[in-house]
């Protein structure tokens, strides 16, 4: 069935006043939680209302949650100078600890988005060890995905990388999705025995142009760089394009289609994630790298459910 797109008009915006809410994740009971810099997480309520939860560190970014629960933070240091670890959050508890800070010998600096298989490993990516900002978008292919296995072991299973971003897994758990921003695409893994990846091929076409100094004046609808992505119930897979203000999906036959697209930037502003909650896994919930709120609306349909939501 073709993807429907989503009008701006049927969007809306929630948790206004949330610190740069990168990601959203839904958890098995239905509380919502939203990435936010001035703490751990915020909890997000059915009025739209939030409340702040956990101490105040890092750079809170991708986020997940686990099957007891806890929210696994990706915190992206790059941005604000800081280091950049995974680490976890127990809302039940308010305890907020570390999980790993490098791997490999190598500091993680900006990790960015992680995923949970059923053996309960953490997939993960770490965009870049660029300096600065402006620096972490030139191309460079210095990014890495990394495994953090259930017994606490970690392993850097894919490298080279042109800024690995927003990440996902098919539903049987064979392949693992991986948005490549400087190369405004996507790549996708095989998903090995002993947690590991097979050579990464690109999936679904180039989704856009990458500004170049030499080219000046790209106009910004037509910007690929790709942040978050996320599997729905029929395998499209939807990404975030935050420069163009706009959400595309890959269908299973590799086709793109426009699911949500606003020029102006007056709702839909600098998307970053996707995610889908409710009883049917049909609230769609999508974070932001700029805007001061979550957007919420229904998806044409459901989500792929994450472990937490088996």
């Amino acid at each position: 069935m073709p993807l429907a797109a989503i009008p701006t008009a049927e969007i809306q915006k929630i948790a206004v006043g949330v610190d740069r809410p990168e990601d959203v994740v839904v958890g098995p009971d239905g509380r919502v939680f939203a990435a936010d810099h001035q703490c751990a997480v915020a909890e997000i309520f059915p009025d739209g209302s939030f409340k702040r939860l956990g101490p105040q560190r890092g750079a809170p970014n991708g986020i997940n949650m686990d099957r007891q629960g806890r929210i696994v933070i990706a915190n992206f240091g790059i941005y604000d100078r800081q280091e950049g670890p995974l680490e976890r959050f127990d809302p039940a508890t308010g305890a907020r600890e570390v999980l790993l800070d490098e791997v490999g010998g190598r500091r993680l600096t900006s990790a960015n988005y992680p995923v949970i298989d059923r053996s309960g490993a953490i997939w993960c990516a770490n965009s870049t060890h660029a300096e600065t900002w402006p620096q972490a978008l030139d191309g460079r292919a210095d990014g890495f995905i990394f495994v953090l296995r259930p017994d606490g072991s970690a392993q850097i299973v894919a490298e080279g990388l042109k800024f690995p971003n927003g990440m996902a897994m098919s539903a049987d758990e064979r392949f693992l999705y991986c948005a490549q921003t400087s190369g405004a695409d996507v790549l996708r893994f095989p998903m090995l025995e002993g947690w590991r990846l097979g050579p990464g091929e690109r999936y679904g076409p180039v989704l856009g142009k990458l500004q170049n100094p030499a080219e000046p004046g790209v106009d910004h609808n037509e910007l690929g760089y790709t942040d978050g992505v996320g599997l729905d119930a029929e395998g499209n897979l939807w990404v975030c394009l935050p420069a163009a203000n706009k959400v595309v999906a890959i269908t299973p036959s590799g086709a793109v289609t426009t699911v949500i697209h606003d020029p102006s930037g007056e709702t839909v502003n600098h998307p970053t994630n996707v995610t889908w909650g409710g009883p049917d896994l049909k609230d769609l919930y999508i974070g932001s790298i700029r805007a001061n709120y979550v957007l919420k609306a229904r998806s044409p349909v459901a989500g792929q459910p994450h472990v937490h939501q088996l």
